[in-house]
């Protein structure tokens, strides 16, 4: 084959194992075999409509067997596949759309109004509906082996940055670098063949696709997809599944935990529990090693593809908190902030996170000067701050923007907000700083309580006496009903910030 791409999966796996079910999607099955000739008939039908190398394909719509058609047909022709968020406004999609200059763009039925909104500045020319319009496109459409030639080197994905400040930025992902992320995690998780995972977790989101999708099709297993996650369906689906392996933030997993059938549900299928986007609470690790359960953490960013740090089970409970060390195939420092790379910070201090990897990104589509800022001499910074230990663990502390300093003491909210999670009538927390005539800036808490607690602020404060030095100590309390997140789970603390940081709190 001349596809050394992505594009070429379906083909090189179908070879191998064509009768393995390779999608398990609302009781329907798709074979590796099958997914191959449905990719291959996408990809005749694109082509036909004027979709070319290089061109973008975009994809609007919830987890769906067609996604992942989409994904490997652009990989086919040599395009490239530009995921959208479902949860986007009119205006945002529009962006992006715009931003990529997307030729085409497959879509769930769910988007035909927004979609009849987009503004004439688009350069979309090919739509396609998931249905049975879509059906009938690929069963018109030839099915002979494309071989389109594609270097590893070549742009696979353009996948927007959450934009939790400014304007989303899309990070421009090869074959390469999904491949040896894909890669990583093979070595350092350990999947087998016959791998059974629970793909609830968006796919339009870099962990979900990348850290659970991609290396389980490589590897010849199965995925569940489900369109959107539930709490209480997702230990349904583990029991009547089967499922060995599944992928969540942790706001996926705590509520999961509170489900009123969790003590007695049957997990014992389970093997893989990969969790990643924000460090995992203490307290949540602890109810799930109640079940015998064990946590796989990780730390990575989509210009990572997105794995760039893995703590494995065995170091699990000595270095709960951390996020372990270096991929195989990755390189990790922790430095003074500001300074170059080889400018190391010492054991226990707090500096930012560097990462150097055949699966880093070569840059953001079209942002030339954007992309020189956040490389230096081919380490990419990733604006987190974090802490190593005397055995290489790194120790994910914040984003170095949401430090706050006080009185001239650097704090990072994530540490006060394991210690709120550990507090019984806490569901959910957010640390911010808001402006001090004494003190420059103070952290305020802002909280969701659980379901029937009524939280009284000034008992809040008062548990973290004793666990956290005094100026940690958040100045005020304020209580919400939700905080804003992204799709995939992360906490928006632009949006908290906004909300909550005014002084009239």
């Amino acid at each position: 084959m001349r596809n050394e791409g992505l594009g070429s999966w379906p083909a090189r796996r179908a070879r191998k194992t064509p009768h393995r079910t390779a999608l398990i999607h609302h009781g329907t099955t798709l074979t590796y075999g099958g997914l191959y000739e449905r990719t291959t008939r996408l990809a005749h039908a694109l082509r036909a409509r004027g979709v070319r190398r290089g061109d973008r394909i975009a994809y609007l719509g919830p987890n769906h067997p067609s996604y992942l058609e989409t994904l490997f047909a652009a990989g086919t022709l040599g395009a490239v596949f530009v995921p959208l968020n479902t949860r986007l406004a009119g205006p945002e999609i529009a962006y992006q759309l715009e931003d990529s200059g997307a030729k085409a763009l497959v879509h769930g039925p769910a988007s035909e109004e927004l979609i009849a909104g987009l503004p004439g500045t688009c350069d979309v020319r090919t739509y396609v509906e998931v249905g049975a319009a879509y059906d009938q496109l690929l069963a018109s459409a030839a099915d002979e082996a494309i071989d389109e030639p594609v270097t590893a080197d070549d742009t696979c994905v353009i996948m927007y940055t959450s934009g939790t400040t400014g304007r989303p930025k899309g990070a421009m992902l090869t074959h390469g670098n999904l491949t040896w992320n894909a890669v990583n995690v093979l070595v350092d998780q350990d999947l087998i063949a016959d791998e059974r995972a629970l793909v609830s977790a968006p796919l339009f989101h870099t962990a979900g696709l990348n850290m659970l999708t991609l290396p389980v099709l490589l590897k010849g297993g199965t995925c569940v997809l489900v369109e959107a996650f539930d709490p209480a369906t997702t230990l349904d689906l583990i029991e009547r599944h089967r499922i060995t392996f599944m992928f969540g933030v942790p706001t996926m997993f705590e509520q999961v935990a509170r489900q009123p059938g969790w003590a007695d549900a049957d997990l014992s299928s389970l093997r893989m529990l990969s969790c990643g986007g924000s460090p995992v609470p203490t307290p949540l690790i602890a109810a799930y090693q109640e079940r015998g359960l064990t946590f796989l953490q990780g730390y990575g960013m989509t210009e990572a593809s997105p794995g760039a740090l893995f703590l494995d089970a065995e170091h699990a409970v000595t270095k709960a908190g951390s996020a372990g060390v270096p991929h195989f195939f990755s390189d990790v420092r922790v430095v003074r902030p500001g300074l170059a790379p080889a400018d190391l910070a010492d054991v226990g201090e707090t500096g930012e996170i560097v990462v150097r990897g055949p699966h880093v990104m070569p840059g953001y589509w079209g942002l030339p000067e954007e992309t020189a800022a956040v490389f230096s001499d081919g380490w990419f910074r990733s604006g987190d701050a974090a802490r190593i230990d005397e055995d290489g663990y790194v120790t994910v502390v914040d984003r170095i923007k949401d430090m706050i300093i006080s009185g001239g003491e650097n704090i990072y909210p994530a540490e006060i907000e394991d210690r709120l999670l550990a507090h019984p009538g806490i569901a959910e927390c957010a640390v911010i700083g808001v402006p001090d005539e004494t003190w420059g800036e103070v952290p305020r808490a802002v909280v969701v309580a659980r379901e029937g607690v009524e939280l009284d602020p000034d008992e809040v404060l008062a548990s973290l006496t004793g666990h956290l030095a005094k100026y940690k100590i958040p100045r005020s309390v304020v209580l919400a009903d939700e905080l804003p997140r992204t799709a995939s789970g992360k906490l928006l603390k632009s949006r908290v910030r906004l909300r909550y940081g005014a002084d009239s709190h």
